[in-house]
C-alpha cells in the first residue's frame, strides 16, 4: 500500500502550512458583518450591588428606556 503524502507523522510546534498562517495585522473589517439584521449589542459591566438587583438585560433596559424618558432633554444633543 502506498503512503498518501498526509500521513506523514505531524510536528506539533508546525501544525499548519505557512500558507496557512494568518497575519492578523494585515487584517481589514468586515463591512458586510453589521448587516445581518440584528441589533448591534454593547456590552457594560455592572457593579456587583446593581447586578444583584438587574440579573436580565431586559430589565436593565427597561429602567434606562424609563430614566432617559424623565431626563429633561439637553440643548446640545450629547449624553450623560
Amino acid at each position: 500500500m502506498n503512503k498518501m503524502p498526509f500521513d506523514r507523522p505531524s510536528n506539533s510546534e508546525d501544525e499548519l502550512l505557512p500558507e496557512y498562517q494568518f497575519d492578523y495585522k494585515k487584517a481589514k473589517p468586515n463591512h458586510f458583518a453589521n448587516r445581518s439584521g440584528k441589533p448591534k449589542l454593547t456590552v457594560v459591566v455592572l457593579d456587583e450591588d446593581v447586578a444583584q438587583v438587574f440579573s436580565r438585560p431586559e430589565s436593565v433596559n427597561k429602567v434606562l428606556r424609563a430614566l432617559i424618558e424623565a431626563m429633561p432633554q439637553a440643548s446640545s444633543g450629547g449624553t450623560v
